[in-house]
């Protein structure tokens, strides 16, 4: 059992798995959170994410294998994996090499990932758009399409419950309603001083998605961050057509469109209960975390997309929903640690699917400074 007091900031998914991480090591983390438990004001609220595995990036894929081990660990809640795996398309002509997210640059992309997929042992085949639209008839195709049966989404909120649960049967603390103001530095640890009282840490991990800047400037701990983008994100849910998706499940997509064609790349996932998700990948406003205003933006161009692309969704059903992403410049994570400080941030939204593998390797560099992390995800990079 390890004796290090660490004190993770941030209640969100990754602070959580980072939390689980470190109880399955021995430890007994505390971690503070600043809202309630179940809130709405961060990244990790809503009953669904994409796990979307079209990663082409040997650090991804290593994080992703990662994850997956932690995905299986973690196991059933409530008579149910938390990993739906019921496959994932991705089509479109703006396929990348690159990042999730970035300028297209090459038409053979989703052939490569489908080949280091396949090298990896994860299945993954390519069809033509027509056979695409007979196996799943509520939606259209653009160009050669990737089906991933292993991916589909993972459960959102009954994994922050799990986590939790987890983290408190091992000996560990989740306080909620507990805002981590500043880190102050001392001879042998830190105080984090909380709007609940200050707590003594051997280690501080900080997860505290978009109010991460924040908290290492006001605590002037000399950490350079790259630029951390706080935007609004609004998806909606649209309820599906009676007839519209044939005998089999709703996957979950990826759309890499052509510069111009649309206003971003389009993602989404079934939610049961809800309906279809269907969002734009970071085109939201930048906005203050403290004063974000929860209003819908590129409603109409995301129900003209729906109307064109997706014959089984009714684009008259918009319920729209709001979250917050984190990006850094290359849409890369950061995950490093400066002293005894850890940082995880930047998530870029697309962390979530993500989160047991960034969580062991936060977990491991809270309990080792020279535990390994790939280059892409360190500061300075």
């Amino acid at each position: 059992m390890s004796d290090r007091r660490i004190v993770v900031i941030g209640g969100g998914v990754m602070g959580l798995a980072t939390a689980w991480q470190l109880a399955r090591r021995g430890a007994r983390p505390i971690v503070v959170e600043r809202f309630a438990r179940g809130h709405h004001e961060g990244a990790s609220h809503g009953e669904t994410r994409n796990y979307n595995n079209a990663y082409a990036d040997t650090h991804y894929l290593d994080l992703l294998a990662l994850a997956r081990e932690g995905w299986d660990d973690l196991g059933e809640v409530d008579g149910e994996p938390l990993l739906r795996l019921h496959g994932l398309v991705s089509h479109g002509s703006g396929a990348s090499l690159g990042s999730a997210g970035s300028a297209p640059r090459t038409g053979s992309a989703l052939e490569a990932i489908a080949a280091g997929l396949a090298a990896r042992g994860i299945p993954a085949e390519l069809l033509d758009p027509a056979e695409a639209a007979r196996r799943w008839p509520g939606m259209r195709f653009d160009g050669t399409v990737l089906h991933s049966p292993d991916a589909g989404v993972a459960r959102a909120a009954a994994t922050l419950r799990e986590l939790e649960r987890r983290i408190v049967a091992a000996g560990g603390d989740v306080r909620w309603s507990a805002p981590a103001r500043r880190v102050v530095p001392g001879a042998d640890g830190f105080d984090v001083v909380t709007d609940a009282g200050t707590i003594r840490a051997d280690v501080a991990v900080v997860t505290a998605g978009a109010w991460t800047r924040p908290l290492i400037e006001a605590s002037g701990l000399g950490i350079r961050l790259p630029r951390l983008r706080v935007t609004e994100e609004t998806p909606a849910h649209f309820a599906p057509r009676a007839t519209a998706a044939g005998a089999g499940p709703w996957p979950s997509f990826n759309h890499f469109v052509a510069p111009g064609s649309q206003p971003a790349n389009v993602y989404g996932m079934p939610t049961p209960g809800e309906g279809v998700k269907v969002g734009f990948h970071g085109i939201g406003d930048e906005t203050d975390p403290d004063a974000r205003p929860h209003r819908p933006v590129l409603q109409r161009e995301l129900r003209d997309y729906v109307r064109e692309w997706f014959p089984g969704l009714d684009p008259g059903t918009a319920a729209p929903i709001s979250c917050t992403y984190t990006t850094t410049p290359d849409e890369a994570f950061v995950l490093d640690r400066r002293d005894r400080i850890v940082v995880g941030a930047g998530f870029s939204g697309q962390g979530f699917k993500f989160a047991p593998g960034v969580g062991a390797t936060l977990a491991g560099l809270a309990l080792d400074a020279d535990h390994p992390v790939a280059p892409a995800f360190r500061l300075g990079r």
